[in-house]
């Protein structure tokens, strides 16, 4: 489970500490955007980390169904498993990212770990037991992962807003922002 920590280091404490977002007015539209742009890529991480599980629990769902039906090899239908995946219509609030993750070999490992000892390379090695209990691991999991990145989505959000806002009133224009980026080109 992902658990923010009160006046923690990680980027996802800082992003989800209700500080983050009180007296937005206050900052720079330059604090903003990099608020923002933080809180983004964590959406990203999260992003990558529930696509992770949810690859992981259709391989398991598969294997489980293998076995009530009575079907060939699991290797035989991973191609098609992880397609379908890919292919499915989006579940949840999904949106575009631009970023790439930042932390996915973290997230690989914190994935593998759920399931302790339970090896996927051989998921028909696994007793039933233990594959409903790596199925049970994996959605506890991804709910909590889901959670969080709705919790993230509403910071994003909400300095989105307060950006907006901000361009509405014109305190804030679309030449400056312009200039700022051909500045940091040209630098």
């Amino acid at each position: 489970m992902i658990e923010v920590r009160p006046g923690g280091r990680r980027r996802i404490d800082r992003v989800l500490d209700p500080g983050y977002v009180h007296g937005l007015a206050g900052l720079s539209l330059e604090q903003l955007r990099e608020r923002r742009d933080e809180a983004a890529q964590e959406e990203t991480d999260l992003s990558y980390l529930r696509r992770l599980l949810h690859a992981r629990i259709d391989i398991v769902r598969a294997e489980q169904e293998r076995r009530r039906s009575g079907g060939g090899s699991i290797v035989d239908q991973l191609a098609t498993i992880l397609s379908d995946n890919a292919l499915r219509p989006a579940r949840g609030s999904g949106r575009y990212q631009q970023l790439e993750p930042s932390r996915a070999g973290e997230y690989r490992r914190q994935a593998e770990a759920l399931v302790g000892n339970a090896d996927l390379t051989d998921v028909g090695a696994l007793s039933d037991d233990k594959l409903a209990e790596t199925l049970a691991d994996y959605n506890g999991e991804e709910s909590s992962v889901s959670q969080r990145r709705r919790e993230v989505q509403a910071v994003v959000d909400q300095l989105n807003a307060e950006i907006a806002a901000r361009y509405a009133k014109g305190s804030a224009s679309v030449d400056d922002l312009l200039a700022a980026e051909r500045a940091d080109d040209a630098g």
